[in-house]
């Protein structure tokens, strides 16, 4: 039988610009005598940076109230931070609700907004933002869909109803729809059900396929060609293993446009680089609400750049 978490504490500090506050629980055993050694060994901050958000007050207990920094180590002892935000270029593109009511949020994600914070990724989320346009605290991703990729996310709206969605997607009740513009290969058969075994090592950028029972399934269907030699795909997964869509186009000698990890991985843009999106789609979500046993579906209404307009996809503009 699983242990239930314990549920966090409501935070002591408010979010800003809809993020929230980090919470460190002292361990068991240290390291350090006190708060201040033991953040000290803990934080990439440096120790000046923490003294000075010490003095400033802004280090404190679950009462809200400022903690000196030398009080006693003490296990189970938490305390709260707003940490350092990083420098992040805008992401340039708007974030669209696409639906709105008492438990759920639905957006439309443009390319390069990450869902969730992460990383050197925090403020430019849609979660972050989400919270501080609508005014929901609370707000909170039912599921994740990589920042490169475009189209719809499933936001739940109280903290209490959250597991009840997210045990949709990982029950495999929720039926989605993806988009690609990619190579048209006349001699590819489709439609067809793709099927392998996908694993992802953590600290390695890609994902790969290899020998073993399947974990990963992916229907491919040619929606559209044209004599520029693109076509558009519509995906449908069956399972949902990292990068999944995108490992199996690029088995199939059709890797989707504007894709910087599959076939090869190519050189990291620079910061604020905004050129060429992923040509991946996130079109369809359709699921029976476990709450209210509503039929639900929805639609992006995002388009693939490089099939519209491939010339100025291509030129980065």
């Amino acid at each position: 039988m699983r242990r239930r978490r314990t549920p966090a504490p409501p935070p002591p500090l408010p979010q800003r610009d809809g993020v929230d506050p980090v919470r460190v629980r002292l361990p068991a055993a240290g390291p350090g005598t006190t708060v201040r050694e033991h953040l000290i060994s803990r934080l990439p901050a440096p120790p000046t940076q923490l003294d000075a958000m010490f003095t400033a007050g802004e280090i404190v207990g679950a009462d809200g109230r400022p903690v000196p920094p030398d009080t006693p180590y003490a296990p189970g002892l938490t305390v709260w931070f707003h940490r350092d935000m990083p420098e992040e270029p805008p992401v340039p593109f708007p974030l669209h609700v696409v639906h709105q009511d008492d438990h759920l949020v639905v957006a439309d994600k443009p390319h390069f907004l990450a869902t969730t914070p992460r990383g050197s990724h925090v403020r430019q989320t849609a979660l972050a933002r989400l919270r501080h346009t609508l005014g929901l605290p609370h707000l909170t991703a039912a599921h994740r869909l990589d920042r490169l990729t475009a189209g719809l996310v499933l936001f739940t709206v109280r903290p209490e109803e959250r597991g009840a969605y997210q045990t949709l997607f990982r029950d495999r009740r929720v039926h989605k729809e993806y988009e690609a513009v990619a190579p048209y290969d006349p001699a590819l058969y489709l439609p067809r059900t793709v099927r392998s075994r996908i694993v992802k090592e953590r600290g390695v950028l890609t994902a790969r396929e290899v020998d073993g029972e399947p974990n990963a399934e992916t229907r491919v269907e040619l929606l559209a060609h044209r004599e520029d030699g693109l076509a558009r795909y519509r995906l449908v997964p069956g399972t949902g293993q990292t990068h999944q869509l995108r490992v199996h186009m690029s088995a199939l000698g059709v890797p989707i446009l504007g894709d910087p990890l599959y076939p090869e991985v190519t050189a990291p843009v620079p910061a604020g680089d905004f050129r060429r999106p992923l040509q991946l789609l996130a079109r369809g979500l359709a699921f029976t609400d476990p709450l209210t046993g509503t039929e639900r579906r929805f639609t992006s209404g995002r388009a693939l750049k490089a099939w519209d307009s491939y010339g100025t996809w291509a030129a980065g503009q």
